[in-house]
């Protein structure tokens, strides 16, 4: 697996660990429910990259007899827990903080305490940004959009401490808007709105992540470029007459199981069906290192056809 993930990760630890230790500080100097929002936010964010970090290690384990196939998918099923705890742990708890700072209303009692922390805070978190945006748009493709890469992304370590970032900068602000509210009017219900704010925002990021994480769980397909490739490849062999179907599925950011069905000449003998087969493994494995494993079926196009009909009439 790639290291620049794991710097991404760790740079969002160390960052998420000094942020939280201040911020609780300040809400215990200060009283500010937003920042105490801030620190559970921060916290949760640490416990977060410490599973990301634990799943990159199950992620890799080599196979076993139980796991012929390897843990790589360790890395999103840790990921979906992730964002689980983004939900619980970060949106549910801001709210109920908020709802009940509504309910029992506190004025701030040092809020230039707060701003100062919420910069040392913005100043922390956008450096653990800039890791994180800068392995993402060197995974992702030049020809994609922001939007799009996030979605077709195979990197939770990656995509999931970037939109963490990314909602801890937009809380920051939303903490500071809503702390300036309640100096400049008297008034400290804006402070319990800001906690509800910020429980939202987490709410969104927390359900996006969740849901591109369990696409991973369940099996998404490599990319049509790299789909494409190893057709022409098959197609190249000598000996396939046509390639009937590939199926790829992602184990993990770089792994890739891909299955192959092939019409050869019917005039080959079996050995050198068995010889061209081995050497199209060989090139395919050559040019793209992330195909994990590679299994082909030597199949004629009228019973792949015939398969597919069955299948679909299943559906």
């Amino acid at each position: 697996m790639a290291s620049g993930g794991k710097l991404v990760v760790l740079a969002a630890l160390g960052g998420n660990l000094a942020i939280a230790v201040t911020k609780f500080a300040a809400a215990l100097i200060a009283g500010s429910s937003s920042m105490l929002t801030e620190g559970i936010h921060s916290t949760v964010d640490t416990f977060n990259e410490v599973l990301l970090l634990y799943g990159r290690k199950r992620a890799s384990q080599p196979p076993d007899e139980l796991h012929p196939l390897g843990h790589a998918r360790e890395l999103y099923f840790w990921g979906f827990v992730v964002a689980l705890l983004i939900f619980t742990g970060g949106a549910g708890f801001s709210i109920y903080e908020g709802i009940e700072h509504i309910r029992a209303p506190q004025m701030l009692d040092k809020p230039i305490v707060n701003f100062a922390v919420l910069a040392i805070a913005f100043a922390f978190e956008s450096g653990s940004l800039f890791f994180a945006l800068r392995e993402f748009r060197r995974q992702k493709d030049p020809a994609e959009s922001w939007w799009e890469a996030l979605r077709t992304s195979k990197d939770p370590s990656v995509f999931v401490v970037m939109m963490e970032d990314l909602a801890a900068l937009a809380g920051l602000v939303v903490a500071a808007i809503f702390i300036g509210l309640t100096v400049f009017t008297g008034n400290p219900l804006w402070d319990g709105t800001g906690s509800i704010v910020i429980g939202l925002i987490l709410a969104g990021v927390a359900i996006l992540l969740a849901t591109e994480c369990k696409k991973l769980l369940i099996g998404e397909r490599a990319s049509a470029a790299l789909e494409q490739a190893i057709q022409s490849v098959a197609h190249q062999t000598s000996g396939v007459c046509k390639v009937n179907e590939i199926i790829t599925v992602h184990l993990g950011p770089q792994q890739v199981v891909v299955m192959l069905s092939l019409d050869f000449d019917d005039a080959l003998a079996l050995s050198d069906v068995e010889s061209a087969t081995e050497g199209m493994e060989e090139q395919v494995r050559k040019r793209f290192p992330e195909v994990f494993r590679l299994f082909v079926r030597a199949q004629s196009r009228q019973a792949a056809h015939a398969e597919r009909q069955v299948l679909a009439e299943a559906q």
